[in-house]
């Protein structure tokens, strides 16, 4: 089990699959209580409440949001609903967790956070990877200057779904491609230690639902380093990542989005670190959120809302070398 943490009344906002590995990891979380659902549909949220012992069970967003006796929400809908979903969340005065990637495009991306800035109220991007123990471990390494200057990230996440044009994958109404699912995690490592991307380069497979299949990319930062990424929904990638310094290298062995064995290479030594972590790890960023609003915070340092801002701009200007644009934009 995890720390002693302040309690939170947790309400799901869309009860999808996604939605599914929070429920299971708020297990793992003390103090935190789930305590509600929502859905479009009132059958659906009372399947799911069925299933994880969920007393108030809402048949919309607006009755969740509404209900007094929930504190955060967690905002698992398709993404182009994240925006439009997390804000209507925090005009009800409700801190959101919002799954990633934060939104379809920069644009709601400010829109939200303007919405979260003008309440006052804690909003944070559901990223999380960067609460797993080993991606911790990875920055201590990092300021500790145990590689030295960073010069390069290098990483990949891809994998081959099956072929259903309808399904969010695919579909580009649904914002589906592997920028937005599964490229994000790279372009949030890379950020994380990088900073903004000052320039975007790469090409991609645009198949014929309009979105990107696989994709290779290049990211440039301040001072000429450098992001070399890979993505993908219909190609299986190694999902490995390496963080290059000017006096050694860490290896985040694969699936390395997951958590699990550091590597540290410096000159002739090699030192192989692993750190231990519980649960699924989406427990991990619900604890961060507990510590937040137990501290008054209406951002996280670890995942401030500036960004994924960031984030959401540098997809923007790849989608826009590659042509991709979703019919809502």
């Amino acid at each position: 089990m995890s720390e002693s943490l302040p309690t939170v009344r947790w309400g799901i906002l869309g009860p999808g699959n996604i939605a599914k590995r929070f429920a299971e990891a708020l297990k793992d979380v003390r103090g935190a209580e789930l305590a509600a659902v929502g859905s479009r549909s009132q059958a659906k949220a009372d399947a799911f409440g069925e299933q994880y012992g969920i007393p108030r069970r809402h048949g919309s967003y607006e009755a969740l949001v509404g209900d007094a006796d929930v504190d955060a929400i967690y905002v698992a809908t398709p993404h182009p609903m994240h925006a439009p979903c997390s804000i209507l969340a925090l005009e009800a005065g409700k801190a959101v967790l919002c799954e990633k990637p934060f939104t379809a495009n920069a644009a709601q991306a400010e829109q939200v956070i303007a919405a979260a800035r003008r309440a006052g109220v804690f909003c944070m991007e559901a990223m999380w990877t960067r609460f797993l123990p080993p991606i911790t471990r990875l920055r201590q390494l990092v300021a500790e200057g145990s590689v030295g200057e960073l010069r390069m990230v290098i990483a990949d996440f891809g994998f081959r779904c099956g072929w259903d044009p309808s399904s969010r994958l695919l579909d580009a109404a649904l914002a589906g491609g592997g920028l937005l699912d599964v490229g994000v995690y790279a372009i949030s490592l890379a950020g994380m230690l990088l900073g903004e991307a000052q320039d975007v380069a790469g090409l991609a497979d645009v198949g014929s639902t309009g979105v990107d299949e696989q994709a290779g990319i290049v990211l440039r930062y301040a001072g000429g380093r450098l992001a070399v990424l890979a993505t993908g929904v219909r190609t299986t990638t190694p999902q490995e990542a390496w963080v290059l310094g000017a006096d050694g290298r860490v290896h985040l062995h694969g699936p390395w989005w997951r958590g699990g064995r550091l590597t540290v290479f410096r000159g002739k030594d090699t030192q192989d670190i692993d750190v231990p972590q519980v649960g699924n790890g989406f427990n991990y960023q619900a604890e961060e959120v507990a510590r937040c609003l137990a501290a008054g915070k209406t951002e996280s340092d670890v995942m401030p809302l500036d960004e994924s801002l960031s984030i959401m701009r540098t997809m923007d200007k790849l989608r826009k070398l590659w042509g991709v644009r979703y019919p809502f934009e």
